[in-house]
């Protein structure tokens, strides 16, 4: 059960005085040699993971304000079959120490074991479903954020750091931008109806363009008040857009996902919202530097136009000059077009007479051809030939052609034509041959 008093170190001899280093390794001793092994069931709370790879966490009382902290070293939660997480329903089996240095009573957890999701966390967990099928999480309905606000607002408590850190980070970005701080109580019973009060205040002062609702880290109890769902329903009605700063950044709460931009920790909302005064002047600086350069470069371009349009009025006979070289260019071009198509014309006429005269010509010889065909035919046909023969062609005294002793009476007169002159005849008598069989 450990040492006697009048034994421990540091203690004087025959005096019940202690130091504080012997009473904390009194009372470290009583402990381990009365638990030295026990199994606990509860919450985790606050769970976090050193690089060293130890685990520290509180395991509390959910029916309970009890609570106690607990320590996994590297080996234990390299064995353990999970991690925990926040809210989570454990049971721990460990043994029961005292940190010396700060006087602490811990459990050192060498086994760990899951029966359950807390009722916290399960609360957690119903609400956010509720919420969710409400539509009050869509991405949709999510805000951008101005990219230059004009002022910023931000509801945190006066008392925290997370004011400090927004502030100062504020101050480093864009020095000129103003901040309105609506002051609230972020834990405890009271914190959610405070956050409600604080974003109505900004709401009705209509004096930010962006809100900010922050405040440092804790374990799920100590955030619950960003989980409540009044504070869910007044981020999503703020008519300016909300960025969340709540915890570090594994803290997720049901404000995160209700605002319209989530930030891993208040800082981290502060750059999201104020842009880099100095990266927005290098920019409005190089915007200047260009637009001067144009300005320049147009300047001397109309400047270059001025001078060459005051020459020209400065020497008006040159202009005429031109203008009267440009007519004599016409004339010319004219000129010569009209010899052009003189030229053309007259070849055209020339081209036309010469195919009119062969056309003529072949016309002529055709009809030459034709007359001496016909000549030719009419000679064949020429009564005075045929005289020519020995025939003679027959008349009665009126000048009837006599062809057929019908016509003919004895005592008629007759004239003979025959082929170098006429002759009267008297006829005395007619004898008909008849046809050749």
């Amino acid at each position: 059960m450990g040492l006697p008093m009048n034994e421990l170190a540091g203690a004087a001899p025959g005096r019940s005085v202690w130091s504080v280093s012997a009473l904390i390794a009194a009372v470290a001793g009583w402990v381990e040699s009365g638990f030295p092994a026990c199994t606990v069931r509860g919450e985790v709370s606050g769970f976090s993971r050193a690089a060293s790879g130890h685990c520290y966490f509180n395991l509390k009382d959910p029916q309970g304000g009890a609570a106690m902290r607990c320590a996994m070293f590297r080996r234990a939660a390299q064995l353990s079959a999970f991690l925990p997480r926040e809210g989570d329903a454990v049971e721990v089996r460990g043994r029961l120490a005292v940190y010396e240095p700060r006087g602490e009573l811990q459990l050192v957890v060498e086994a760990m074991i899951k029966s359950g999701a807390g009722a916290l966390y399960e609360r957690f967990l119903q609400l956010k479903a509720k919420l969710e099928a409400e539509g009050l999480f869509d991405a949709g309905a999510k805000r951008a954020l101005p990219p230059y606000p004009r002022a910023v607002g931000v509801v945190t408590s006066l008392a925290g750091a997370a004011l400090h850190d927004v502030a100062t980070t504020l101050a480093r970005r864009s020095p000129h931008l103003r901040v309105v701080v609506y002051p609230s109580l972020v834990q405890g019973m009271d914190a959610p109806a405070a956050l409600c009060q604080a974003i109505a205040a900004a709401v009705a002062g209509r004096e930010v363009d962006v809100l900010i609702v922050c405040r440092g880290g804790g374990s799920l109890e100590d955030l619950w008040a960003f989980n409540e769902e009044s504070v869910v329903r007044a981020i999503r009605a703020a008519p300016m857009p909300v960025v969340s700063g709540v915890g570090h950044e594994t803290d997720v709460t049901l404000a995160d996902l209700a605002a319209d931009l989530r930030a891993p920790t208040p800082t981290a909302a502060a750059e999201l919202v104020a842009p880099a005064t100095a990266a927005a002047l290098d920019a409005l600086m190089g915007a200047e530097t260009a637009l001067t350069r144009r300005m320049a470069a147009a300047l001397e371009r109309e400047a270059q136009r001025l001078d060459r349009a005051a020459l020209r009025l400065a020497r008006p006979s040159d202009g005429l000059a031109r203008r009267g070289h440009g007519l004599d260019l016409l004339a010319q071009r004219l000129a010569a077009a009209v010899r052009r198509d003189l030229a053309l014309c007259r070849a055209a006429s020339d081209a036309a007479a010469a195919r009119a005269h062969a056309m003529l010509k072949r016309d002529l010889a055709r009809r030459a051809a034709r007359v001496d065909a016909a000549a030719i035919r009419l000679g064949a046909i020429d009564p005075r030939r045929i005289l020519a023969r020995g025939y003679a062609l027959l008349a009665d005294a009126a000048g009837r052609p006599v062809s057929s002793v019908s016509q003919l009476r004895a005592g008629d007169s007759l004239v003979a034509t025959l082929h170098d002159g006429l002759a009267d005849l008297d006829v005395r008598s007619t004898t008909v041959i008849p046809p050749s069989p």
